[in-house]
């Protein structure tokens, strides 16, 4: 029942159950087994600062659909070491590089959207930041981007809903023989990227062929194949889904969007950080037991234990951001959220590396439909939660109406 439970009405499940038991219970459900669920902050703090040694990767994770070489499968000492690897393209003076491909990707797509009729921006959003990403990732476009342009969404929609399914992969007629299939295909067009990419390049291929180990040796073809197959879905789907979030979101909140139109950058930021608090498109983060007797809190957990991270229940907590069920992004004006409070990256050591990215990339796309179109407002009632595989998407695709914006002196 509870497998069942977890399958169909998981948002709604955590809420019903902390209602009854609290902020912390344990469940047994498929993929995890013998689970506890936390959502208080001090536990929550505690189980991100605490050690490998302690708490680690789970057994069951995202590399079974991402590779065993991602950064989702690895744990430990190896975690650790290619995490270091692959910061650096993500942040700093790269960042602003990426700026004006995804001006230029939100432009491009925008150009499309009709007036004064309504349609879903969701499949707009996942077109923006595919081709975002696959462009900072490859750089100039080509025969392989195209290739991979038309792979990725039904293998990254096929993958997500796999990494969430408890499916073997014994069996004739299975979904994973497809997926194995287009894992294939993947490798063969990375492969020969890898054979054409510039040694001096600065997209994060280049820069992944140009990184070292401390004893002086490279990422293996395999360790590159799986991180850019990590980046490129994770950084893609989930990024897009907050963008839908965001547009559905500011419909239904009009001085809000006044504010923005106006070009209120401090109160877009805000907006984004209260999208990602009130919408977080991934529910859970995890962490294993790998020591006996672990003390969470007030909690004695075995080894093998899994510890989910339920981030929409402490999102929602009234005791860590008052009046929790408005949306209101002036909490977060002048102010940074408590990165073990808010926590859509997840947190600790297995925090998203993209997390600067991403964000980097939903305000250029929402800074430009803002400039370029008015949004019109609805008094429609809020899209309810759809379930994409691992992301929460609204369930009419973030549907709205826009009008272009004048960039004459006429009215």
């Amino acid at each position: 029942m509870q497998g069942a439970y977890a399958l169909t009405q998981p948002l709604r499940g955590l809420r019903r159950l902390k209602e009854r038991y609290g902020d912390a219970f344990t469940v047994n459900v498929p993929i995890f087994g013998n689970a506890v669920v936390i959502s208080g902050a001090t536990e929550i703090k505690q189980l991100f600062t605490s050690g490998p040694e302690l708490v680690d990767n789970l057994e069951v994770n995202l590399g079974r659909v991402l590779g065993p070489r991602s950064m989702f499968a690895l744990s430990g000492e190896e975690h650790k070491r290619q995490r270091k690897l692959l910061i650096p393209p993500f942040h700093g003076r790269r960042l602003a590089a990426y700026e004006k491909i995804v001006e230029e990707e939100t432009a491009r797509e925008l150009a499309s959207w009709p007036e004064g009729k309504a349609f879903a921006t969701l499949p707009s959003m996942m077109r923006i930041t595919l081709n975002a990403i696959l462009r900072a990732v490859f750089g100039a476009e080509g025969a392989e981007f195209a290739e991979l342009r038309e792979l990725l969404p039904p293998f990254v929609t096929l993958g997500s809903r796999l990494a969430v399914l408890p499916i073997t992969k014994k069996g004739r007629y299975n979904p994973w023989r497809r997926f194995e299939r287009m894992r294939r295909e993947y490798d063969a067009i990375v492969d020969r990227l890898i054979t054409k990419a510039r040694p001096d390049g600065d997209d994060v291929l280049s820069m992944m062929l140009q990184t070292r180990y401390d004893d002086g040796t490279g990422l293996s073809r395999e360790e590159i194949a799986d991180q850019l197959l990590t980046l490129l879905t994770a950084g893609h789907e989930t990024t897009a889904t907050t963008l839908a979030w965001a547009v559905e979101r500011l419909r239904r909140h009009s001085a809000l969007l006044a504010e923005l139109q106006a070009g209120d950058g401090k109160l877009l930021d805000a907006t984004i950080l209260e999208v990602q608090r009130t919408r977080p498109v991934i529910d859970l983060t995890a962490r294993q037991v790998k020591q006996d007797g672990f003390r969470l809190g007030r909690w004695t957990l075995p080894k093998g234990y899994a510890v989910l991270v339920s981030i929409a229940l402490i999102h929602d907590d009234d005791t860590v951001f008052p009046h929790a069920a408005t949306f209101d992004p002036h909490r977060f004006a002048g102010a940074r959220p408590d990165l073990y409070q808010w926590i859509p990256f997840g947190g600790g050591t297995r925090r998203c590396l993209g997390a600067a990215f991403a964000t980097m990339e939903m305000t250029v796309v929402l800074r430009t439909l803002l400039r370029d179109f008015t949004l019109v407002p609805t008094e429609e009632p809020g899209e309810r939660w759809h379930s994409r595989g691992v992301a929460y998407a609204p369930a009419k695709g973030g549907r709205a109406i826009v009008r272009r914006r004048s960039t004459g002196g006429d009215s």
